[in-house]
């Protein structure tokens, strides 16, 4: 009997899905930085009890996305420059090492898999809708990620792209150029398929240089004193 088409049965607690649904309405910035989750108001709302909620949260405040305050409660966590300037070096050096994984690997079914995000985001770009361009760009990254094979690269990139969700929810003013968003992205997956270690982490680097000014530029003309540089 060949049982090769059949997957095992995803089994999920009460507390993995709630924190789900609550990262999900940080990533989006339903919930802002520094916003206070009531226990009470959000039970009510998710329709769960008490005891999966409250797990729910301190998973996330293991992964850094709340903040515990004694007596107060649970605050999302704020963001700030250096926050910013730490996550997208975090994220570069997390996408570099697995660019460079795939590139040992299935490099053309990896660039078939990008050239297939790419699309998806020139589809969101032309729909206009600035939330369906997040999530196409966060696919995109996800999907770069996720061809090197490593679940422990995949596993810390799945957190870093949700505290960029953050980052653009709570900092990013303006949208980036639609056709500057495109090119960038597009160089990386040329680079893919070229199979161009240096091209593909110059572009790397430069992608994420480019969101870190573009998230700080307006904190620096909202609050001079406070301008952040940018690391050469």
């Amino acid at each position: 009997m060949d049982l090769t088409d059949l997957e095992p049965v995803e089994r999920r607690s009460t507390a993995a899905i709630v924190a789900d649904r609550i990262r999900t309405a940080i990533m989006r910035g339903t919930f802002p930085p520094g916003t206070q989750l009531g226990e009470v108001e959000l039970a009510a709302k998710l329709g769960v009890s008490r005891g999966p909620l409250r797990e729910a949260m301190q998973r996330l405040v293991a992964e850094g996305l709340l903040r515990s305050e004694r007596h107060r409660g649970l605050f999302v966590r704020d963001l700030d420059a250096a926050d910013v300037r730490d996550i997208y070096h975090a994220r570069a050096s997390v996408e570099r090492a697995a660019g460079l994984l795939l590139l040992d690997g299935d490099r053309a079914g990896a660039a078939d898999r990008l050239d297939d995000a790419l699309a998806a985001m020139a589809a969101a770009v032309a729909g206009g809708d600035p939330a369906a361009i997040a999530d196409a760009d966060h696919a995109f990254h996800a999907e770069l990620v996720a061809a090197s094979g490593s679940p422990r690269l995949r596993r810390m990139a799945d957190g870093l792209l949700v505290e960029t969700r953050m980052c653009l929810a709570a900092l990013q003013q303006t949208a980036p150029p639609s056709d500057g968003l495109l090119a960038e992205h597009r160089e990386l997956c040329e680079a893919v398929r070229a199979g161009d270690r240096d091209r593909l982490t110059a572009a790397l680097e430069a992608h994420m240089a480019d969101a870190v000014t573009r998230l700080l530029t307006p904190v620096a003309v909202t609050r001079p004193a406070q301008a952040p540089s940018l690391p050469a």
